[in-house]
């Protein structure tokens, strides 16, 4: 029994000691491991230390670059929007300036109508005194003829105003033409200053326009080669072109005729490629004619369209473009068209760019107002009108519309520029040597003046003078007074200027001279 008990206690002794050395073994070891572990914890902790010192230095380097350059970025913005505001300011001020020099213009303007309008008060206060005091010299006169005469006084009114007629009539007229001269004087000042300055900035040469034009041959014998056959070929051009060739002794030469310049240019064309070819024949002869037409027609359109760019005008619909290109082969009055119209275009630029208004506008309207001289149909319109109507189909602005339409006061003037037209080519056209009137127009014009002025009383003999730029009337010294020669002058002008038509400006001077003669014997 004792030894079954003595067994069991040795066993767990021994178990007890095995376990204290193994668990001493097993504890060196596990401590070792720890203390192990522990300095590769705090290496791992000293590398995660110096990473992250260096992460956060190149992060903080990397914020400072975005700082500098989003800081550079909104400098620029802000320099750039200081630059704008100044731009405004200087804008604003530059408009200030021409508001202050335009508001001044018309302070000043405001004064001169001030001044003329003070003027024409104190010249109607003394007209009132004038009309004061007649009235009581005709008081005076009326109880004098009572008195000596025993007139009545309805009698001695109708004397007094019979012989107070003339000279009431006189003075007024007088005076009126006073205020009418001195008004007229500070109103066109500034106008005649800039038409003067217009015509000057636009001075244009000019040149005739004939009616024939003469082609220029190497020697005579090519003119049987023109001729034909009979005649076969000269028929067959003149078919083919619509202009009438004119084979005289003239030497080397041929005469080409016809009133429209655009036909003449195409036969003179045609002639020219048919003599250099040497084959002419009918039916070569409308080969060429029909391909010289094409391209002229190509011609044509190029003329417009570098006149157009020469003028700065855009936007222009291209059958308008075409019509200001044909306008290089018409005339008016000799004048050629093209000419006119750009001379025309240049002008009311100028006067409209002086006078505050759009000069593109103006100088567009100058351009296109007589388009209507080439219609490519034949209309009863006149040429103003059947302008207008062009360039309302071709969709124009309505003031460039009423501008060409109303040029020669056919309709009513609606836009400021109207009249700017009417008056640039009225400039245009009256200048020396523009155009050329025809001999029969101006004798008649010339009659006409002075039968106009044998139609008063008085009027001894009239003469038109200076190529009709004045009318010179003698009168009769018995019949007219030297204050009805001051009436009868006014009178003359005011019919010239309602009744005829006449370019420029005409001097009416009424001459009376009164000779006393005798003979000492």
């Amino acid at each position: 029994m004792e030894s079954q008990l003595i067994i069991p206690i040795i066993t767990g002794i021994v178990s007890i000691v095995l376990g204290l050395l193994l668990g001493k073994i097993f504890g060196k070891n596990s401590k070792a491991k720890i203390e192990e572990a522990e300095r590769k914890a705090e290496q791992i902790l000293a590398d995660a230390n110096v990473k992250s010192e260096n992460l956060k230095k190149e992060r903080l380097l990397e914020a400072k670059e975005k700082f500098v350059q989003l800081k550079a970025e909104h400098d620029k913005e802000v320099l750039e929007k200081n630059r704008k505001v100044n731009d405004a300011e200087n804008r604003i001020k530059q408009k200030e300036q021409t508001i202050n020099q335009k508001t001044e213009q018309l302070d000043k303007q405001i004064k001169e109508n001030d001044s003329i309008k003070d003027h024409l008060n104190r010249q109607i206060e003394v007209v009132n005194q004038k009309r004061t005091e007649l009235e009581k010299h005709q008081e005076e006169h009326i109880r004098k003829l009572e008195k000596i005469a025993g007139l009545s006084a309805e009698d001695a009114k109708a004397q007094l105003i019979e012989s107070l007629k003339q000279e009431a009539q006189t003075r007024a007229l007088s005076l009126q033409q006073e205020i009418i001269e001195e008004a007229r004087q500070k109103a066109n000042k500034e106008a005649r200053k800039i038409v003067i300055q217009s015509i000057q900035r636009t001075a244009a040469e000019q040149t005739i326009e004939n009616t024939v034009t003469v082609f220029q041959l190497e020697s005579d014998e090519i003119k049987g080669q023109i001729i034909g056959r009979e005649g076969r070929n000269i028929r067959a051009i003149e078919a083919a072109t619509g202009v009438d060739l004119v084979v005289d002794d003239t030497p080397e030469a041929i005469i080409l005729s016809s009133f429209d310049p655009l036909r003449r240019e195409i036969a003179r064309l045609s002639l020219q490629r048919l003599v250099s070819d040497g084959r002419i024949h009918p039916a070569r002869i409308e080969e060429v004619v029909e391909k010289t037409r094409k391209q002229l027609e190509e011609q044509v359109i190029e003329i417009g369209e570098r006149t157009i760019i020469e003028l700065g005008i855009h936007g222009l619909h291209k059958e308008l473009v075409r019509i200001v290109g044909k306008m290089r082969f018409r005339s008016s009055y000799g004048q050629n068209l093209l000419m006119h119209s750009r001379e025309v275009a240049n002008l009311c630029g100028i006067m409209a760019s002086e006078l505050g208004l759009n000069p593109k506008l103006a100088k567009r309207a100058g351009l296109l107002h007589d388009i209507g001289k080439v219609p490519d149909e034949e209309t009863e319109l006149s040429h103003a009108l059947l302008g207008g109507k062009l360039a309302e189909k071709y969709g124009e602005n309505p003031a460039v519309v009423n501008a060409i339409a109303a040029h020669h006061d056919e309709t009513e003037m609606q836009y400021v520029i109207s009249p700017i037209i009417q008056a640039c080519d009225a400039i245009s056209g009256a200048r020396p040597g523009a155009r050329r009137e025809i001999m029969q127009q101006y004798i008649q014009r010339i009659k006409d003046l002075e039968n106009l002025a044998m139609t008063y009383n008085g009027v001894e003999k009239a003469y038109a003078i200076q190529a009709g730029r004045e009318l010179r009337v003698i009168v009769e010294a018995d019949k007219v007074t030297d204050g009805d020669s001051e009436k009868l002058s006014f009178e003359m002008a005011q019919k010239i200027q309602t009744e005829m038509t006449y370019p420029g400006q005409i001097r009416v001077t009424v001459i009376r001279e009164k000779r006393a003669v005798n003979v000492a014997r």
